[in-house]
């Protein structure tokens, strides 16, 4: 059996979370981020894109 490619992105934590909601510290921290500029790699899905556009002042995707 073949196993597809699963298709990963990277995001990067470029602005610090000081005086940021609660909620958005969690979302960051769930994500695995934890110092500035810090990039981790995450499955492509919708879930994760929406992460993403919820907190575009805080983190960016890193084109490879």
């Amino acid at each position: 059996m073949s196993q597809g490619i699963k298709a990963k992105i990277k995001i990067q934590l470029y602005r610090s979370v000081i005086c940021t909601p609660k909620t958005h510290k969690n979302i960051v921290s769930v994500l695995g981020l934890r110092k500035l500029n810090q990039v981790v790699v995450r499955p492509d899905n919708p879930s994760i894109r929406g992460v993403v556009a919820k907190l575009p002042h805080l983190l960016r995707i890193v084109e490879e």
